[in-house]
């Protein structure tokens, strides 16, 4: 890296810091879609249980009897929470590979052309 400008080092630094924030936001999308198809398959779930069954749910370590419809109710909301999140996410994800895309393309140009390169 001595031979390369103080300008282009930054342009790399740049480049390598979307590039952790790019998987960062991947990661955290990922665990949300896992976290959104856990919580339709248990409202899947809960569709197949009778009306006056009864339903625990996990509150931190402890499981807690709730009635049915409550519990349905949260799972919708949950569902329609993480959904949004996802999305959320996949504009972030978006903004980072165009950012991503453009500081390549300006550093792969830069040394191709050898324009930033120090005498």
């Amino acid at each position: 890296m001595n031979n390369i400008s103080p300008k282009m080092q930054n342009q790399i630094a740049m480049l390598q810091q979307v590039q952790q924030q790019l998987q960062t936001i991947m990661q955290q999308k990922m665990n949300y879609e896992m976290s959104v198809k856990e919580a339709k398959k248990a409202e899947e779930e809960l569709k197949n249980v009778s009306d006056d069954a009864e339903v625990f749910v996990m509150v931190g370590s402890v499981m807690i009897q709730k009635e049915k419809t409550g519990v349905a109710e949260d799972l919708t909301e949950k569902v329609e929470t993480l959904e949004l999140r996802v999305k959320s996410l996949e504009k972030q994800e978006k903004a980072l590979q165009t950012k991503f895309e453009q500081l390549q393309t300006q550093i792969k140009s830069a040394f191709e052309g050898g324009q930033e390169m120090a005498i």
